[in-house]
């Protein structure tokens, strides 16, 4: 039988309630479904979630080094391209789609993931213990976010070293660094969701099919007047695009609030479509076996 490790043992040290010796009934004055201990017990999964990934280093190598690689990459072979025909640099529009690449790509390692514990039957085993119910999707979706925020930040520090520059003010700067994060929760839900619900692996990494197609098809990778007529559409309202554009917006100058609206949009649909789905499915996962 699987052990837990030194991260899952410390939920056992949460106070939680209380109960008469000898008997199965609740003497303290909450239980641990209650709202108050909803933040103590996402922080200590969030915290158990982190440890994992950053020990692991296939997920920090895929996480972290490769979105760098492909920044890097972009700029060397279609930077000075892309360059001539904006005006500026290519880079105010490659660094945001990185992020936004890494913070896709990495949503789908917390779903595999997720999936591992699911079959070695860790949900279980957390479901028995005296935590808050909401507290463990809540926590995958907090250090999803904690996630891509170090993602962005390690890309913008190689945007810096490679040409990027911030032109706007400092409150435009902060706000960058948290676009990615905000579209990037809706990527995680629906990962999540098809984790929870997937057989094997392959529905999970075949994510990695539309990821691709929204960086293909988006105003980060080419400016929107290179793509055909019918398609420019499709290309400028889809989420990627909207984030893309906000972050250039904040960065080099142009329009905000109108992308900005989009994409919040996009992520407060994505998020209540597959909340529901998603909270079923985990609550399934977890009391199988």
């Amino acid at each position: 039988m699987m052990s837990l490790t030194f991260e899952d043992s410390q939920l056992a040290a949460i106070p939680s309630t209380s109960y008469r010796q000898g008997r199965h009934r609740r003497t303290g004055p909450t239980s641990e479904n209650a709202w108050r201990r909803l933040v103590p017990h996402t922080w200590v999964l969030t915290n158990r979630i982190l440890r994992r990934w950053s020990r692991d280093p296939a997920t920090v190598f895929e996480s972290l080094v490769i979105p760098i690689v492909l920044l890097v990459t972009l700029d060397i072979v279609l930077g000075d391209a892309i360059s001539q025909v904006t005006g500026h640099s290519a880079l105010y529009g490659s660094v945001p789609l990185v992020a936004m690449v890494g913070a896709m790509t990495g949503g789908m390692i917390g779903g595999i993931g997720l999936m591992g514990e699911r079959t070695a039957g860790l949900l279980s085993r957390l479901w028995v213990l005296p935590v808050h119910r909401a507290s463990g999707l809540l926590a995958r979706l907090a250090a999803d976010v904690v996630r891509i925020v170090i993602l962005t930040a390690c890309i913008l520090c190689t945007g810096l070293l490679l040409g990027f520059r911030f032109r706007q003010g400092l409150l435009e700067s902060v706000a960058w660094l948290f676009i990615p994060a905000c579209l990037g929760l809706a990527f995680s839900a629906i990962v999540i969701t098809i984790a929870l619900y997937a057989p094997s692996t392959i529905m999970v990494e075949a994510t990695e099919v539309i990821w691709a197609a929204l960086m293909f098809f988006s105003t980060g990778f080419m400016p929107l007047e290179q793509y055909p007529d019918w398609i420019q559409p499709v290309v400028q309202h889809q989420p990627v695009s909207c984030a893309v554009d906000v972050m250039r917006g904040l960065s080099i100058g142009g329009p905000v609030l109108a992308p900005l609206v989009e994409m919040l949009l996009w992520t407060a649909g994505i998020v209540a479509a597959c909340a529901i789905p998603m909270a079923i499915g985990y609550r399934k996962a977890s009391r199988r076996g």
